[in-house]
Parts: structure tokens; sequence; C-alpha cells
């Protein structure tokens, strides 16, 4: 990915010198303008003729909705602020501290990625990708065509029985300094109900019952990588665990990557639950495995374990508030999540204070057809 703080400077410098342009030219054209004719707008107001660089300043402490609001003013203020590169300024500024990013709403990466005289040539309407992206106003979209997702709901409780069951893996349950699972057998809004602690799965595996608000029952099967005492040693001695969730059949798809098969009981479990919680270690000091994570999610979501529209929710997880974290667009990317032909979303999470995590199950809640 593209430095952030570089791409962003350099946009900006942009920005403001196509900004002075389009003033000029709309000058040039208000000054053609027939005598008495208004319908321009009014670029004689106080704030019209400030400077582009302290107007393009009072902008940048707009919010989207506001842009929008003041683009509808006059003319003037409609071409200024649907001005392409204002727009994939905003979107590299503000995609890092996007709490959550979906299926429905991730910016493509090479637009993420492309230089200025790329970016002109793709013709991209930066404006309405960084509205389609952005959490608050996709959450705005959303409560305002609820139909699908009541239609979508409704279908999915006709199959469904019983509480909802999900799968919990990933290197996040095992790599951070505090323990996810732990901080929500704790937490007073996931009240946890029934407790199967026996190691049914090689010893890597345990099933709890949640009720989230004291309404939503649902049950999290968690699969850890080993068992509890070969993940403590391995922790100690700063070594990698074997994994026994996973059998390497060895590099043997085009691009020479690790194919993997679940054993038998994991893949029982991939038959029975109605979604996937992966738990992506985010933190942005520690090296990753990429490829061998997207190896072992698509593993995972093998549609010859059960129904391919299932829906993952991934935990972009850092373990205290203020860890640096890798942004959730970009975490995205990186798990190649695009390829999946399944509801997603990446949802930023902290171990510690579980901030962000209600979020995540609420939405996976309602992709499995639960009535929030």
């Amino acid at each position: 990915m593209a430095d952030g703080s570089s791409a962003v400077s350099a946009l900006e410098a942009a920005i403001i010198h196509g900004l002075r342009q389009l003033r000029a030219r709309y000058l040039q054209r208000g000054g053609r303008a027939a005598e008495g004719d208004t319908s321009t707008g009014d670029t004689d107001s106080p704030l019209s003729s400030l400077p582009v660089d302290m107007q393009l300043y009072m902008l940048s402490f707009l919010t989207p909705q506001d842009l929008c609001r003041l683009g509808m003013t006059n003319r003037y203020w409609n071409e200024m602020v649907q001005d392409r590169l204002l727009w994939k300024y905003f979107l590299l500024r503000d995609l890092p501290t996007w709490s959550s990013i979906d299926c429905h709403s991730l910016p493509d990466v090479a637009l993420l990625n492309s230089c200025m005289s790329e970016s002109e040539q793709m013709d991209a309407n930066f404006m309405s990708i960084y509205l389609r992206s952005c959490p608050k106003t996709r959450k705005s979209m959303r409560s305002k065509n609820p139909i699908y997702g009541a239609v979508t709901s409704f279908l999915q409780s006709l199959v469904m029985q019983g509480e909802p069951r999900f799968a919990m893996f990933g290197p996040g349950l095992e790599q951070l300094d505090d323990s996810l699972v732990t901080r929500m057998m704790t937490s007073p809004d996931l009240l946890p109900v029934v407790s199967i602690l026996q190691r049914q799965i090689d010893g890597i595996g345990s099933g709890v019952t949640f009720q989230l608000n004291n309404q939503h029952k649902f049950n999290i099967l968690t699969l850890y990588s080993t068992t509890r005492t070969e993940r403590d040693r391995a922790r100690a001695e700063q070594s990698a665990a074997a994994n026994k969730m996973f059998q390497a059949d060895g590099p043997q798809d085009r691009d020479q990557k690790t194919l993997y098969t679940l054993i038998p009981q994991v893949q029982e479990v991939c038959r029975v639950v109605e979604g996937f919680i992966y738990v992506a270690n985010a933190e942005s000091h520690t090296r990753h495995n990429r490829d061998d994570e997207v190896a072992q999610i698509r593993t995972m979501m093998d549609p010859n374990l059960g129904p391919q529209r299932r829906p993952l929710l991934v935990l972009a997880c850092v373990t205290n508030p203020g860890d640096k974290r890798i942004p959730c667009v970009y975490l995205a990317h990186e798990l190649c999540l695009s390829n999946l032909n399944r509801p997603w979303m990446v949802q930023n999470t902290e171990a510690s204070t579980l901030s962000g995590l209600l979020e995540g199950i609420e939405w996976i809640l309602g992709e499995a057809g639960k009535k929030l």
C-alpha cells in the first residue's frame, strides 16, 4: 500500500492547484455573464472570495453530509465540493480511521495505490466511492433501504433452527497480549449462558453460548491452532506452534502457495455453523504471514462444507486502545476478501476493552437471520 501521509500531502497540493484553476474558470464565466444575471451564484460572498487554500482548510472540517449540503447552496460550491481530487484527499485522509468496511463498500485497491495521472485516466468518482465506503454514510443508507435486509432475514429464519452457531478462529486469538475470549466471557453485554469445556476437537476447540443484551442467544465454537499448553510454550519460547486445524498439502496452486485441508473434526464444525468469525491480528508492528492466512480462510470457506453464502466477520484486533493498527480497508485487501463469494465485514476491535466487538456481533447475527 502507498504511504498514507506522503500521498495525502501530495494530494493536498494538487487539490489546491486544481481548485485555484476551477475558481479562475468559474470567475471568468461569471465575468462574461450578462449584467444582472444572478443565476451563477453568490461568488461575491465573503466565504467564496476567500483564498482557495483557506477554503480547502475550512472544507476539511466538514463531514461528507455537510459537504453535500454546501454543494446545494449555489453553483459555485456545487462545482467546488464535487472536485474529484478533493474527495480522493478525503478518502485517503479518513479511511485509516474508519472502524469497519464490508463486501459492498470496499474501495478498489488500484484506486488507493494509483498516482494522480493514473487516477485521472481511470475516471473514478471519488465522491461516490467515499460516500459508499464511509461507515457513517453506509449505516445511513442501510437504514433508508431496509427492505432487502428484512427479506433476507425472513428467508433465513425459515431454515435456521435454534441458536445461530459461528466458528471463531484466527491468529488474533493467540498472538495478542490480552485474550479476546477471556474478555468476552466476563463482558456484561455478552452474558455466557452455557459453556462446553470438554476438549472435543483434539484439545483445540470449545463451545460457548452467549446472550447479547440479555435477548439474542448465539453459540461460538472457538477453534485454536493447538492446545493451551502448546500455545503457552510457543509464546514463552517466542516460536510458532504447529497448527493442528490445518494439514498442509504442499505448494500446489499456480502461484506456488500452500494449500491446506482441514482435519475431519473441524470439517464437521464447518458443516453445522451459520457463519464464521476470523480474528485477525491487526497490530502494525507485528510480522504477518497473510498468504497463509488467505489460504486458511479459503479452506474454512470451502463450499463443499456448507452453504456458500454464510457470512464472514473479520475482527481486526489490537490489544489496547491507542495501539497502532492496520486500517480495516487495507486489511481487507491483504486478506483478499473481495475474492470471497459471500457477505463479509471487517470490524476494528480492541481485545482489552472489546471496543467494536458488539457492532461486529450484531452484523453477523443480522446476516444469519436474527432480527435485532
